[in-house]
C-alpha cells in the first residue's frame, strides 16, 4: 500500500512513539482492521502521509474521503454504467 517505499522494499524506516489514549488505540484498530490494513503500523503510516500531503483538507473532507473509501473498499458503493453516466443521448 505504501507508495514511499524504495525499489528494494526497503525503505530506510525510523521508531516513532506516540502516545494515544486507550479508547483512540481501540477505534484505530478497529479500524486498521475493518478497512483491510495488514496491521496498525500500515494504518498509521497512510494516515500521516495524506495528513502531511493535504495540510489544506479540513476534518470534515476527511470524513467524507473515508466514508468514500470505506464504501468502496467493502462495496457497499453504487456502481453506475457508462450510459447511465453519460444518459441515452449517446
Amino acid at each position: 500500500m505504501s507508495d514511499t517505499d524504495t525499489p528494494s522494499g526497503n525503505p530506510e524506516k525510523t521508531n516513532v512513539n506516540l502516545r494515544v489514549t486507550e479508547a483512540l488505540l481501540e477505534d484505530i484498530d478497529a479500524t486498521w482492521r475493518k478497512e483491510g490494513y495488514n496491521n496498525r503500523s500500515e494504518f498509521m503510516r497512510e494516515a500521516l502521509r495524506d495528513a502531511v500531503r493535504h495540510p489544506d483538507l479540513t476534518r470534515e473532507s476527511w470524513k467524507e474521503i473515508a466514508a468514500v473509501e470505506h464504501a468502496r473498499r467493502t462495496g457497499e458503493s453504487e456502481s453506475f454504467s457508462r450510459e447511465e453516466i453519460l444518459g441515452d443521448d449517446e
